[in-house]
């Protein structure tokens, strides 16, 4: 399975591919950053994250994609725009029918390091060994991304069987069924 890990931004917006499967060491196909002016208008700045993360998945073509979920943080106008990059790289893969994964920076953290608490430094670390790289990417930004798409690699397929196993629920009924 080839995945596409989303860590989202508005200056940086981390991109980074890994394929793997069961019973396969997981490798790095590609990783990089859409960079986009802090000058720049919010409009252009997002239209700038939609172009970038379109071409990856047209040019990797991934089979999922896996986005950071937005958490709470002191300054809004960062998680404001954090959230909104990360809606468009959502539509930018619903729109191809692509399975999402959403993750929140502990649950990767524990996925890749064993510790929901690791810091950048350790995930970095963590996503240079596991997938035999020479030196941990640059900026963090990019080797978050890698943490995602392993986080998925590595969880998305149970989540999914989880998520098929449990019965629909009918919206308004407590523990109502469709």
């Amino acid at each position: 399975m080839r995945v596409l890990g989303v860590d989202p931004g508005l200056t940086r917006c981390g991109l980074g591919v890994v394929d793997g499967g069961p019973g396969r060491r997981a490798s790095l196909v590609e990783v990089g950053v859409v960079r986009t002016p802090a000058s720049d208008e919010v409009a252009d700045r997002l239209r700038a994250v939609s172009e970038g993360v379109d071409e990856w998945l047209d040019r990797v073509r991934p089979d999922a994609v896996a986005v950071e979920k937005v958490f709470s943080q002191a300054n809004v106008r960062t998680v404001m725009g954090t959230a909104q990059a990360g809606a468009v790289a959502i539509v930018a893969a619903a729109r191809r029918g692509l399975p999402i994964g959403l993750y929140t920076p502990s649950e990767v953290k524990a996925a890749v390091t064993g510790s929901g608490r690791a810091d950048k430094a350790q995930v970095g670390f963590m996503v240079t060994k596991l997938l035999d790289l020479p030196e941990a990417p640059r900026p963090a930004d990019a080797a978050d991304a890698l943490a995602l798409a392993l986080c998925h690699l590595w969880r998305g397929p149970a989540l999914a069987r989880m998520r098929a196993a449990t019965p629909a629920r009918s919206p308004g009924v407590p523990g109502g069924r469709r």
